[in-house]
């Protein structure tokens, strides 16, 4: 049912999409879809995830289960496909995590390495919104820089009561749903807090891979005539990414191109330019989740004493779960 009520969710925005978006504008960006752009943003995709292979598996290998480069690489694929799967992102986390837990007979350092993981890419998402938010003030409207100013200061200050009251909080105080999760996140963020070269390291890697994404973006805009400082990207494709976490879309489709669409008015960029770019974008990510299924599939075989987990069986345990 979930399920089912979160696709409805995406059709129906992308329904309002079309309606309120001139048909006639969405086709003349369309066609201004450059091929070699499109292909730039591909390699650039699997390139900063190859980069990922590296994060991840130093926060996992910070548990010291010993996970092998080529097994990370196999299991990290298994979760970037499994995302065209499952109806979140946080699935393909699943994924990789209980493929990397059965290489390595340590589940827990492979599910508190995927937190860690995970923590410090939407902590980079946020970083990028509020620095993109100060180097495109000058382009945005005076009472939007102070809601925004607002909003990120609410934020900041709500986020840090939070995780203060969650690590004094007693876990058996919490409701049992979500004394695991929470359990488990409190862990993630202990052992970052111990081992801080680890976490610098994953953290320098996670800014720049996300900033490459932005600057893919970007390319993909230039290519249809979209000419806005790099500062109005930051802002609205992190503000736009982390729209899409919010847990009421089908992986964030549709939630995260008209928020898009809608942050890039303020710039000049018609709405149907904003929707086409991200709709680009999203071809980008499925074109990649399948050559990562491919990787999986071709190198699945190869490691040498590895045990033959199938994605499908990882698959069961997130449905299961």
């Amino acid at each position: 049912m979930k399920v089912t009520i979160k696709a409805a969710v995406s059709v129906a925005i992308l329904i309002g999409v079309f309606i309120f978006v001139p048909l006639h504008q969405l086709r003349e960006a369309v066609s201004r879809v450059d091929g070699g752009a499109w292909l730039v943003a591909l390699l650039g995709f699997l390139a900063g995830h190859t980069l990922g292979v590296f994060k991840w598996r130093m926060l996992v290998n910070g548990g010291r289960p010993h996970l092998r480069l080529l097994t990370a690489a196999r299991c990290y694929a298994a979760g970037l496909f499994a995302n065209l799967c499952l109806p979140s992102i946080v699935g393909g986390d699943t994924v990789r995590a209980v493929l990397a837990a059965r290489e390595t007979r340590h589940p827990e350092a492979t599910v508190l390495g995927g937190l860690a993981d995970r923590t410090i890419d939407t902590a980079t998402v946020a970083f990028l919104v509020a620095l993109g938010a100060v180097l495109a003030r000058h382009a945005l409207p005076l009472w939007a820089v102070r809601l925004l100013a607002v909003t990120i200061g609410a934020g900041v200050v709500a986020g840090a009561a939070a995780l203060i009251v969650a690590a004094r909080m007693p876990i058996r105080r919490w409701p049992h749903r979500l004394r695991r999760p929470v359990g488990r996140g409190l862990v993630a963020l202990r052992r970052l807090r111990r081992q801080p070269g680890i976490a610098v390291g994953a953290l320098a890697l996670s800014i720049v891979i996300q900033i490459s994404f932005v600057a893919l973006g970007a390319r993909l805009g230039a290519s249809m005539g979209v000419t806005i400082p790099f500062g109005a990207w930051l802002f609205a494709w992190s503000l736009a990414k982390l729209s899409g976490l919010v847990p009421i879309s089908l992986g964030g489709l549709a939630v995260r191109d008209a928020t898009l669409a809608a942050l890039l008015v303020p710039f000049g960029v018609p709405a149907a330019y904003g929707v086409v770019v991200s709709l680009a974008w999203q071809s980008v990510l499925i074109a990649g989740g399948l050559i990562s299924g491919v990787f999986w599939w071709v190198q699945r075989p190869k490691v040498a004493g590895a045990p033959r987990a199938t994605l499908a069986s990882a698959l069961s345990v997130r449905s299961a779960a």
